[in-house]
């Protein structure tokens, strides 16, 4: 089953803070990763506890696995709400240009 991709607004906001060379690999990772299987577990993909974003899902991908996309499934409607897009600096998170704790 294919899942449908829907973007939060603010996910246009968060990819401001993103260098636009990155725009087409984050573009086709999410393509690639999230339409078919978005709640397996891998190395790069994991649930998460808690967020302020009803986010449910995390995937790192890009250069040092750098990116972070951060979205939720509704399995009985097969859709993925991609919610934040986010940039891992050193041990720090940054979304929006803010620091976020998980």
């Amino acid at each position: 089953m294919e899942y449908e991709i829907i973007y939060a607004p603010q996910f246009r906001r968060h990819l401001r803070w993103i260098e636009r060379k990155y725009y087409t690999s984050i573009q086709s990772t999410i393509a690639e990763q999230l339409p078919f299987e978005p709640t397996v577990e891998t190395r790069n993909r994991k649930p998460l506890s808690a967020t302020d974003f009803d986010a449910d899902w995390e995937i790192r991908f890009g250069p040092d696995n750098r990116f972070r996309v951060f979205y939720a499934v509704d399995q009985h409607e097969a859709v993925v709400y991609v919610y934040a897009i986010g940039i891992k600096v050193g041990s720090r998170l940054l979304i929006d240009g803010q620091e976020v704790i998980l």
